[in-house]
């Protein structure tokens, strides 16, 4: 059953598990939150809205946090309004690899679909491709394995006789500093921050598309899935017309993962 964080006449706030789809495809047709928002609460099918279920923004599968549905098709266009607009305010939480260089920064670059399997990434201003995208992001705290974690961690997903001494170096170089990040995307394009942090050089931690694949086996062994959360979301409320915010703790799997970790002083 999904978590409930706010529910009144116009809107459901929720709390989205990692793992779980949000909307119904040819490839995703059972199983979804949108078929668990239409069982249990009954609403979509029957408001004009019933192919998004009056969802009104979207998470990717592994990412977990707050999701906004509208209870009629009046308040769906009222809350996609303020989505076009750039009036709401959302914030997510990221763990990224390697020791961010500012206190905080400003990505804009453009997204678009690259290379043959459909993944997204940056393109050039200059191409007339892609759609603008903006990430903001503020450091939150650097952080490191210690030494004695790193290794036991090391040969719990390797041992000396399936790994090269080469790859044992890479890790040993490029897995053991990371930084915790809060994220303001101020566009909504897909996979957005995840694309966006890759093209800094800070990929998400355990990100299966766009992390780097000497590093992902790794990255499974001790957080076992995505590190990105949907902490908040701000907006103006339909029927009181004030701006309201609605948040998600970090949860429980991702705080384990950053237990593994030490805080730099």
């Amino acid at each position: 059953m999904v978590k409930v964080i706010f529910e009144d006449e116009q809107i459901l706030v929720v709390e989205k598990p990692s793992g779980v789809v949000v909307n119904r495809s040819e490839t995703n047709k059972e199983g979804t939150l949108q078929d668990e928002i239409s069982k249990y609460f009954g609403l979509g099918l029957q408001l004009g809205i019933g192919d998004r279920a009056g969802i009104v923004h979207r998470l990717d599968r592994e990412t977990s946090g707050v999701l906004v549905i509208a209870k009629t098709q009046k308040i769906f266009d009222y809350l996609q309004a303020q989505f076009k607009d750039r009036l709401v305010e959302k914030e997510y939480i990221a763990l990224v690899h390697g020791k961010v260089g500012n206190q905080s920064g400003t990505i804009e670059e453009k997204i678009a679909r690259v290379g043959p399997f459909g993944k997204f990434g940056v393109v050039d201003r200059r191409s007339g491709a892609g759609r603008e995208a903006r990430t903001d992001w503020e450091l939150e705290g650097l952080y490191r394995f210690g030494e004695d974690k790193f290794e036991k961690i090391l040969r719990s997903a390797w041992d000396d006789t399936n790994v090269s001494k080469a790859r044992l170096n890479y890790l040993r170089r490029n897995a053991k500093e990371y930084s915790l990040l809060t994220v303001f995307p101020k566009t909504g394009r897909t996979h957005q921050i995840r694309v966006h942090l890759k093209s800094i050089g800070h990929p998400v931690v355990s990100d299966l598309i766009y992390g780097p694949n000497k590093l992902l086996k790794f990255d499974l062994s001790w957080c076992p899935r995505l590190f990105l959360h949907a902490k908040s979301i701000e907006f103006v409320h339909p029927k009181t017309k004030k701006r309201v915010k609605f948040t998600a703790d970090l949860p429980e799997d991702l705080a384990k993962s950053l237990r593994f970790l030490t805080k730099n002083s």
